[in-house]
């Protein structure tokens, strides 16, 4: 199967300061929420290849979580209209694939819709915000099955980077994120990866000298107004190093990304 690409990188977080480190985050509007970019019929078209072939592996969802996931199909069915879908009885997205939407299973509807990931984060018994529901299609080294149901600190415990005081101050961002405004936030890291790339935490990271793209996650975090639960959102770019803009490679060429398969 061929590389994803985009041809263009629409958001790099090393080149603002506000982003460059964890958990470093900047005001999102949910006009500025869902991606369609130049990848977003390949990227769909791979995500209903999943989601038809390998179900169990990017979905689920807990009864805990089913009503927040249920709001947050139908906030996102009235977001459609101004992202390029038509919505009727059936949907008519901006590549010309139609999807009829299932409301009884409505996380799988959003992966057949969007390019995003959806994760949803119910406040948990100590305190922590727990995984309760996702699809996930193109996780970068982990997999949902092991994810499921931990807390912020279990779901990363392997990453070093994220240690003890990162944990707390993300905890405080997932706390403080009022309904009507979001979060956005990025990762980028150096790849040789596919897009659905599931890794457990005894596999590690992949090492690999060729590593000939950039993968970007553009992260945002909203609360739903009616259930209080937080959207975790991730749109996955891939990109050439050579296809970014000169201002994007020389800010990289400043403030390094890490490497990563």
């Amino acid at each position: 199967m061929s590389t994803i690409l985009q041809n263009r990188l629409g958001f790099a977080p090393w080149t603002d300061p506000r982003t460059r480190r964890l958990p470093g985050t900047i005001p999102v509007s949910e006009d500025d929420w869902l991606v369609v970019d130049d990848a977003y019929a390949a990227q769909m078209a791979e995500r209903a290849r999943l989601i038809e072939t390998r179900p169990g592996a990017v979905h689920a969802l807990s009864d805990a979580a089913r009503p927040a996931a249920d709001e947050l199909l139908r906030w996102v069915l009235r977001l459609l209209p101004g992202r390029g879908h038509a919505v009727g009885a059936t949907i008519r997205r901006p590549d010309g694939v139609e999807v009829t939407p299932d409301m009884d299973q409505p996380l799988l509807t959003l992966g057949r819709l969007c390019a995003e990931d959806f994760c949803l984060m119910l406040p948990g018994p100590a305190g922590e915000h727990i995984l309760g529901g996702a699809i996930l299609c193109f996780p970068a080294g982990w997999t949902l099955a092991e994810k499921f149901g931990r807390p912020m600190m279990g779901i990363h415990r392997p990453v070093a980077i994220y240690t003890e005081d990162v944990g707390r101050r993300v905890q405080r961002l997932l706390d403080g994120v009022r309904p009507g405004i979001g979060l956005l936030r990025g990762t980028a890291h150096h790849s040789n990866a596919p897009l659905h790339n599931p890794r457990t935490e005894a596999q590690g990271r992949a090492t690999d000298a060729a590593l000939p793209f950039i993968r970007v996650e553009r992260q945002c975090l909203f609360r739903l107004p009616e259930t209080g639960a937080v959207v975790f959102s991730i749109h996955t770019a891939v990109i050439r190093e050579e296809s970014l803009t000169p201002e994007q490679a020389a800010a990289l060429a400043e403030f390094p990304i890490r490497h990563a398969a």
